[in-house]
């Protein structure tokens, strides 16, 4: 094992910076083999979208776009776009033009205005964003500069209630107690259907408009005057893939997505997402009375947030995702995951060259499968020359289950897998678990291969093998630590460094 310098450190930034800059200019090299459509600011949705000249102007008219398989839809580079694709089968959505990668972004406007807000309490700073609008992940300002703290309060017999004692009513004034804190009132559509069967009344967040109000309390006055840029991370998916295959995504710039930047699921085939940014992904909520076993401390959870950068729920063959940088996500950077009682398959896996920081799980995977199900497989995984750092450092942190966060989060469920490899990538400092892979069989676990380690004394290395009997020790970065990663997690050519 060897100390890591401050110099040494500095070269590994410096790696980082730069893998990081050359996907966010890399260059626009995808092929479309059927008919090209353009999208600009400058078009119009009544023009053809054949050539740059007629082009498109919105994401609405691309989704509403009859698109045949080969096709591809072309992004004007330097142009922001709001709302959400609903994408076609066989279809690339890629970038044409000159300078920084199209942007999409959920909301449907900036609030950096300052009509968009009106004083509420003006001994607490608190003002009231005048238009109702989607969930906020959270609030980001001047493009990463600040954010705000989400405030969940959990909602019981027809009031919000303070999380941490339900038996106190949640007064936006008395919570609202830091600069920049948020909180989203909506209890416009009721449902007796939250998970677990719990039968009373709750906000129904996944269903309709979800429209609501939006509080902010800003210090220094109207924050539409006070930041040139407030973005909210709206609750919805940017490209919609659902089960739609060989879908390819590519040199897109995807932020302040409140649920998934992809989202796919069924059984997905052929899904590439490739040389795209990330960032400021996921936070909103996804139900009340939600069952995340992690709070507190295997307790039932009253509100449940979610949000990952590139997901699959469910099966899959064909899968990649090489060649992205990925920042500031609520839960995960790269995902496939599903919990099932019938048979999934998820085969040909492919995390490749991806440079992931500061979100909770670089890269999550899980297979759960409940019932006695034990048909489902992953076969053919490869997470190879990814540059993993930081999680547990990011704002999801903002999350209850602050415990969980890992660079690669395979939880401890049954996990069958077979050909299943972790190579060659650099994984830098984790607040929690660095790799958490555990599964009911040893022989369902990762071969690990010349990857780097680089973590605090004292911090964790984290967990592998099998839980059939009981669960694996989670293993510390300690003096041996390259001992225990050489023997314990099978990685035999490590390279290992301690931060002291």
């Amino acid at each position: 094992m060897k100390e890591m310098t401050n110099e040494m450190l500095k070269q590994y930034d410096d790696l980082f910076e730069t893998k990081k800059n050359e996907i966010l200019n890399a260059k626009d090299e995808i092929v479309i083999k059927g008919v090209s459509y353009y999208v600009s600011n400058a078009g119009d949705d009544n023009n053809d979208g054949k050539t740059p000249e007629t082009a498109w102007k919105t994401l609405d008219r691309v989704s509403k776009a009859y698109l045949n398989p080969g096709d591809g839809v072309l992004f004007n580079r330097g142009d922001l776009f709001r709302g959400t694709v609903a994408t076609k089968p066989g279809v690339t959505y890629a970038a044409y033009g000159e300078g920084e990668k199209p942007k999409f972004y959920a909301n449907n406007k900036s609030l950096a205005d300052a009509s968009l807000w009106e004083l509420y309490n003006e001994e607490k700073n608190i003002w009231k964003c005048t238009e109702k609008m989607r969930d906020p992940g959270t609030i980001v300002f001047n493009d990463g500069e600040a954010h705000s703290r989400k405030l969940i309060p959990s909602y019981r017999d027809l009031q919000f209630v303070c999380r941490d004692d339900e038996s106190k009513l949640f007064v936006i004034e008395n919570e609202m107690t830091q600069d920049l804190d948020v909180f989203w009132y909506y209890d416009t559509l009721l449902t007796r259907h939250p998970s677990k069967g719990e039968d009373f009344l709750i906000p129904d967040t996944n269903h309709g408009e979800l429209l609501g109000d939006i509080y902010l309390r800003c210090d220094k006055g109207n924050p539409g005057e006070v930041y040139n840029e407030v973005e909210s991370v709206a609750a919805l998916n940017m490209f919609c893939v659902g089960g739609n295959a060989n879908v390819t995504i590519d040199n897109l710039c995807i932020k302040y997505v409140g649920r998934h930047g992809v989202s796919a699921g069924g059984h997905s085939v052929g899904l590439h997402v490739t040389n795209c940014e990330f960032g400021w992904i996921g936070g909103s909520i996804q139900n009340y009375f939600g069952t995340d076993p992690n709070y507190p401390e295997g307790r039932r959870g009253s509100v449940t947030r979610y949000g990952n950068a590139i997901e699959i729920y469910g099966g899959c063959e064909d899968y990649v995702a090489a060649n992205n940088y990925i920042y500031e996500v609520y839960d995960a950077g790269i995902t496939h995951q599903v919990t099932t009682s019938t048979k999934r398959t998820m085969t040909g896996i492919r995390y490749t060259g991806n440079v992931i920081e500061k979100c909770v799980y670089g890269i999550e995977y899980f297979l759960d499968q409940i019932n006695g199900e034990r048909e489902s497989y992953m076969d053919d995984v490869v997470m190879n020359d990814n540059f993993i750092r930081l999680s547990g450092y990011g704002w999801g942190q903002q999350r209850h289950n602050t415990h969980t966060p890992a660079l690669i989060k395979g939880w401890s469920y049954v996990n069958t897998a077979r050909n299943y490899s972790i190579e060659n990538n650099i994984f830098d400092r984790c607040a929690y678990r660095m790799l958490h892979l555990v599964s009911l069989k040893d022989e369902y676990r990762p071969v690990m291969n010349g990857n780097t380690y680089i973590q605090n004394i004292g911090g964790m290395i984290g967990q592998i093998g099998a839980n059939e009997v009981k669960e694996p020790d989670v293993e510390i970065f300690d003096e041996a630590a390259e001992e225990k990663i050489n023997n314990i997690f099978g990685d035999k050519t490590a390279e290992v460094y301690v931060i002291r």
